[in-house]
């Protein structure tokens, strides 16, 4: 019987799980942690490599029109300026004066509270999956507190960026619940400054990449004149970026540190490009599909013209619900030929692509899609995780927390167990298979404890099968328990069998 916590607690049961299992750490944590960074752990970096592989091998691989690059985190300045990102890349920003604390104006939602067609004062909340029914309670009780009469008006929620430059003394801060302590919003470049060479003056000012992107369309002339590429095709990267977050939030789902894996599709001018936007949207959500992700949590946004950026012709973000909201997990946006044009520009180097057939020069249009490694992490295991009551060994019914990965993704691909440890002949068949399956897949041993906890802890991490050698193994035929996680029926099964069955589960 399923007893998953309710969306309230599930992330705390996350969090708790991903600490004490060894998936993610606080960074720095002997100091008291650095807000907005986190470590990944023996599984967590486990987990995060084998998302790399699946995506690396299925996009690149697998794939006869893409080829990988990986370009240097700090690049020259100038990238940044013909990006946009220098002058433009920005968050809206609100202080509250009092608190010192400070907010990301889209997520700092408000409202009117009205009685009687009249707005007798406002109320505020973060963004939440709970944000409008918060605002509803707050109304509800500023109206019970002022003793107000009269009939209460649904809440219609705003963000910051919205409210006039007369309601910002109105407005309660989320810190002190009072009004007349938020400023109004205001620009932050979110881009991490850094120095390169022995000088520290305006010369020397660099940054960390804040999106993989612009290394793809900087060495764009430089992949088509060694890589034998013909549009369209595709250049990937995976790597880490960096931005200076104003409220990191929702543990790894926004991070001032993070990984993200993004790829350039270059086509011609001339080519329908709604049809490829629309082919790498299949593509990407059935590749989130294969990892592991229902399609009962999938969904789809498509970003309102008004809110475009002027060169892109269209964004579709594929949504996931997490615990704490239906948020972006991956974008696929189709960007025109902005990038490249921008960057002959300001370098003076043409970025342009020679059509054989047609024997003319073009800037080719680019659909690129991106998604962030630390956020299909998070959604892999909010997705996976469950809490289940299940029948013991001796017949009783205990609680079991399972994690239901994907076997492409688990940290973990077997345990082989020995049934006792105190037999060494068991001992030395487990070692022996052991060692075999190590020099393909990521194995664990263990020989502790009963073999009915064992189980559990594997559970826990979410790893596929276990193999208990016992003493029909040695006595008999060869063969041996194979558990599977989640039905957790046991079959007898022989060693070629095994390698088979990870052959076609694990590729």
């Amino acid at each position: 019987m399923s007893a998953t916590p309710d969306p309230a607690k599930l992330m705390e049961a996350i969090v708790s799980l991903c600490k004490r299992r060894g998936f993610v750490f606080p960074s720095s944590e002997i100091y008291g942690g650095f807000n907005g960074f986190f470590d990944f752990g023996p599984l967590g970096a486990e987990l995060k490599k084998n998302i790399r592989d699946c995506w690396w091998n299925d996009l690149v691989r697998r794939r006869d029109d893409v080829v990988g690059l990986e370009s240097s985190i700090i690049m020259h300045p100038k990238v940044w300026e013909a990006s946009g990102h220098v002058a433009g890349f920005t968050d809206p920003l609100v202080d509250c004066k009092v608190s010192k604390q400070r907010y990301r104006a889209d997520q700092l939602f408000f409202a009117p509270v009205i009685v009687e067609d009249k707005v007798v004062g406002y109320v505020s909340a973060l963004e939440s999956a709970r944000t409008e029914s918060e605002l509803q309670e707050a109304a509800e009780s500023f109206k019970r507190k002022k003793a107000i009469q009269g009939r209460l008006a649904p809440v219609r929620p705003r963000d910051m960026t919205e409210a006039k430059p007369e309601e910002i003394d109105l407005i309660p801060s989320p810190a002190t619940g009072e009004p007349g302590s938020l400023t109004p919003p205001r620009s932050f470049n979110m881009m991490f400054q850094t120095n390169v060479g022995a000088l520290t003056d305006g010369s020397s000012v660099a940054y960390l990449r804040p999106e993989t992107a612009q290394g793809m369309f900087a060495d764009f002339k430089n992949v088509v004149d060694t890589g034998r590429v013909k549009l369209p095709f595709g250049i990937a990267q995976i790597g880490k970026s960096f931005r200076n977050e104003i409220t990191p939030r929702n543990f790894i789902f926004r991070s001032r540190e993070f990984e993200q894996m993004e790829m350039e599709y270059f086509i011609h001018e001339d080519a329908d490009w709604a049809a490829c936007h629309r082919e790498w949207i299949d593509w990407c959500t059935a590749w989130l599909r294969s990892i592991g992700l229902p399609e009962s949590h999938l969904s789809e946004y498509n970003h309102p013209k008004e809110k475009l950026a002027f060169y892109s012709k269209g964004t579709t973000d594929i949504m996931f619900r997490y615990p704490f909201g239906v948020q972006e997990l991956w974008g696929i946006a189709a960007r025109g030929n902005y990038d490249l044009s921008q960057h002959a520009r300001h370098s003076g180097k043409p970025m342009e692509y020679f059509d054989e057939a047609t024997k003319k020069k073009f800037t080719p249009h680019v659909i690129e899609p991106a998604v962030g490694v630390d956020r299909i992490f998070l959604a892999l295991i909010c997705a996976a995780y469950a809490e289940e009551e299940v029948v013991d060994d001796k017949g009783g019914v205990e609680m079991r927390t399972v994690l239901r990965f994907s076997p492409r993704i688990a940290p973990v691909k077997v345990a082989v167990l020995p049934l006792v440890k105190n037999k060494p002949e068991l001992v030395a068949r487990a070692r022996e298979l052991y060692r075999r399956l190590k020099r393909r897949y990521a194995v664990f041993y263990d020989e502790g404890g009963a073999i009915g906890r064992r189980y559990r802890r594997q559970d826990e991490i979410g790893t596929p099968w276990c193999v208990t050698i016992d003493f029909e193994t040695i006595e008999k035929d060869g063969s041996f328990t194979l558990r599977e996680r989640d039905s957790m029926l046991q079959r007898r099964i022989q060693e070629a069998e095994l390698f088979a069955l990870l052959e076609e589960k694990v590729y």
